[in-house]
């Protein structure tokens, strides 16, 4: 593979990918988000052309005409903007096949119609495989008892609402389950459970029991950390193997100057 096609949505991490498989000699050929994908980024690509959510034929014949053969999906879309969508004819036959719709069924159905296309929608963690999250004390602070308390009673729990397609992450404290992730998102999840907390709340974010690592692979970046602290939230647990951390670096040194504890467990 000398070409990689690169769908990009918003944040650092479509920009890490770039620059990865750039140090690996590979040609960027992206596809560019109206509202979503920075101008910075998709003019750092060896090619790229701005299209609208929902033009997935527009996106298909783009990827064709570069001669892309692997793509990958990289950086978060808003998720209202799914609601919104302006699809072209080939989104539309799309959506008429699918019962539930969500970011999975619809990047799912996506993915097939690339494979039928002769494009390979690589997993999201490649070319990132050495930031995926390890098992145990990742940064911060050694955790305390009651730290290992709630991650037993909260880790079942994170996962039965993953399974059930709900959200990933949940907040607890003491036992306490203070909030559990839904539409709105990781974000939303920690300041609220923090709000609640009030202090030394224990974030737990994990993977869907099948989760489909071509999209939607659980991420932590500075910008999680950022927020736990501000929120009063004093360990993040993430499931190893099946996180991707960005800018580990960085997380580490934040981990350490927010006293906060990044733990990663396996399932």
């Amino acid at each position: 593979m000398s070409t990689l096609g690169l769908i990009a949505g918003k944040g650092i991490y479509p920009r890490l990918v770039l620059d990865a498989a750039r140090r690996k000699g590979l040609t960027i050929v992206m596809a560019a988000f109206e509202g979503e994908t920075s101008v910075e980024l998709a003019e750092s690509a060896d090619y790229h052309q701005w299209m609208r959510l929902g033009q997935l034929g527009v996106l298909i014949d783009y990827f064709k005409k570069q001669n892309v053969t692997q793509a990958m999906m990289a950086g978060q879309i808003t998720p209202s903007r799914l609601f919104d969508l302006r699809p072209d004819f080939r989104t539309l036959m799309i959506l008429a096949t699918l019962k539930k719709r969500n970011a999975e069924t619809l990047f799912g159905a996506v993915a097939d119609e690339l494979q039928k296309n002769g494009i390979v929608l690589l997993p999201a963690t490649t070319h990132l495989e050495d930031s995926l999250a390890g098992v145990g004390l990742l940064a911060g602070p050694k955790p305390s008892r009651s730290f290992f308390s709630d991650l037993e009673i909260g880790w079942p729990v994170a996962k039965a609402i993953s399974a059930l397609d709900i959200g990933q992450s949940i907040v607890l404290k003491k036992g306490t389950i203070l909030a559990v992730e839904g539409y709105d998102g990781t974000n939303a999840t920690i300041r609220r459970g923090g709000e609640l907390g009030k202090g030394a709340a224990v974030l737990i974010k994990v993977s869907k029991p099948r989760q489909d690592m071509r999209f939607d692979v659980p991420v932590i970046g500075p910008d999680t950390l950022k927020i736990c602290a501000e929120s009063g939230v004093s360990a993040l647990v993430v499931e190893s193997k099946k996180t991707l951390l960005l800018l580990p670096d960085e997380i580490r040194q934040l981990a350490q100057q927010f006293n906060l504890t990044l733990w990663g467990k396996d399932n």
